[in-house]
């Protein structure tokens, strides 16, 4: 369930960013770049502002991302159900995970690993760029991982 609800989530930050950058990807691009190297989070209180803010700005694009991710997520989840179990989908989705929401946690809490997912949230909380790059490295290692090494890292 809890890895229904990560993919629900994923698929809404991406359809979210995907719309962000739809109307001038060049623009918004650049704005994003200078945006991410402006802004340093100290604490939750800085994340929480921040999505406020983002909200404030960009309330229709939340809107329609929000609209589009219910359909979406269900067919994803009803089509493609059983194949949501096979190890190597694990792998890709933890890959993504780790790339776009490695921040948070995110990878580590979908694979079952609630206690380093907490973890990942206490290191934000102190030094938010630590976190990204931790998020990152474990992309690359799930990327070059064999299927019996990921198979023990899900256990």
């Amino acid at each position: 369930m809890l890895q229904k609800i990560i993919l629900a989530i994923a698929v809404f930050i991406i359809i979210l960013v995907a719309l962000t950058f739809g109307e001038a990807i060049a623009y918004e691009a650049f704005a994003w770049i200078s945006h991410l190297t402006g802004l340093v989070f100290h604490n939750f209180s800085d994340v929480y502002y921040a999505a406020k803010n983002y909200v404030t700005l960009h309330a229709t694009k939340v809107i329609i991302a929000l609209l589009l991710t219910v359909p979406i997520s269900l067919w994803i989840i009803k089509s493609k159900g059983s194949e949501l179990e096979k190890p190597t989908n694990h792998r890709k989705i933890a890959i993504v995970l780790a790339i776009f929401l490695g921040w948070l946690g995110a990878h580590r809490f979908f694979l079952g690993q609630i206690g380093w997912g907490i973890f990942y949230l206490a290191i934000f909380y102190f030094f938010a760029p630590l976190v990204i790059i931790l998020g990152l490295i474990d992309a690359v290692r799930y990327m070059f991982m064999s299927d019996e090494e990921f198979a023990m890292v899900r256990t």
